[in-house]
Formats: C-alpha cells, sequence, structure tokens
C-alpha cells in the first residue's frame, strides 16, 4: 500500500512539474514583442549575419567564362552560355544563369572562381508569383545589378525578362561611356 501511495505522488509531482515549466514558458512568450515590432520587415530589412549566404552576386565585368562554378555545382543550377569573344581573346558571357529552384545555398561555385567574380550576397528575399522568376540570367540584368554594385531583386528580374542582349562584352566600351556619348550628341 506504501508503494501505491509513493507512485500517486510521484506522478502527481510529475504532472505538475511539466505543467509549471508549460506556464512558464507560454508567460516568457506573451512578455516578448512580435516579429513585426522589431523588424519592420518590408520598409527595414532584417540584419543577417556577415557569413550569410543569401542570393549570388555576380560581377559580369571579371568573369572569363571558365566554367569552374557550373562544373562544381554539385546540383547543376548554373547554366553558362558563351561564344569566342570578336574583340581580343578570351569568351564572350551571353548567359549566365542561375536556377534557383535547385540551388541549395552552398557557396561551392565561389571557391572555384579563379576572378572571384562570384560571391554570396546578403540579400534573402526574391519571392515572385511564378517559376520563372526563379531563373536568372545575370547577363541580362541592369547594370547596376549585373556588375555586382546592387543586390538582387525581384523588380530587375522581371525587368530581365524583357531584355534580349547581353548588358556587356569584356573588350567593348562600357555600356556607361556609350550612354554618355549618346547623351552628348
Amino acid at each position: 500500500m506504501r508503494e501505491w501511495f509513493r507512485n500517486v505522488y510521484v506522478s502527481v509531482k510529475t504532472v505538475a512539474l511539466g505543467l509549471w515549466v508549460t506556464i512558464f514558458t507560454m508567460s516568457k512568450t506573451y512578455r516578448r514583442k512580435a516579429f513585426t515590432e522589431i523588424y519592420e520587415y518590408p520598409e527595414v530589412p532584417v540584419p543577417v549575419k556577415a557569413r550569410y549566404r543569401g542570393f549570388h552576386r555576380f560581377d559580369l565585368t571579371t568573369c572569363i567564362g571558365c566554367e569552374k562554378c557550373a562544373a562544381a555545382c554539385p546540383v547543376d543550377c548554373i547554366y553558362i552560355d558563351k561564344e569566342k569573344s570578336p574583340v581580343g581573346k578570351g569568351f564572350r558571357v551571353n548567359g549566365f544563369t542561375i536556377d534557383y529552384t535547385k540551388c541549395m545555398f552552398c557557396a561551392l561555385c565561389v571557391e572555384p572562381c579563379p576572378v572571384d567574380c562570384i560571391f554570396m550576397g546578403s540579400n534573402f528575399d526574391l519571392s515572385c508569383y511564378s517559376r520563372d522568376g526563379c531563373i536568372v540570367d545575370y547577363a541580362k540584368l541592369p547594370l547596376e545589378v549585373a556588375w555586382g554594385q546592387s543586390t538582387l531583386n525581384p523588380h530587375a528580374v522581371a525587368e530581365s525578362k524583357v531584355l534580349y542582349q547581353p548588358v556587356w562584352v569584356k573588350g567593348e566600351p562600357s555600356p556607361f561611356e556609350f550612354a554618355e556619348e549618346t547623351a552628348d550628341t
């Protein structure tokens, strides 16, 4: 009989201790602020750590078309379209496409690049309504995004679907110089 009372006591004590932990955690939850009160997300971006691996940044001016990043990619999500450059030596990069529906953001494509033209950015928001928006061709993006000076965003990707020619070819005059010449005339 004594054993039975001991078992009842231990079980009631265990349930009470579990309820105490639950009530304590629940009260902590109601004391803290909501995520949207701390970070006003669309207006103020959420801070990320320095080593965060977000969407790629690609510098079109330094890319030599060696395809080492595509060979290093474990899921084959990088597609490079190139041709022999008509000006000088090297290649003309006509397309540098990354399929973000496949990409696992492992950063294995960054290490083998001999000229450091691809690196991981801090942007994490590329939301869109179709899968077509997840396939990004960096060679057809607007200049400030294609040259790695600005972050990737859905509006730039949508704008790149309208463009049909690569933004710049190594060895040819810079598009900025061309824009200045046309503005002068």
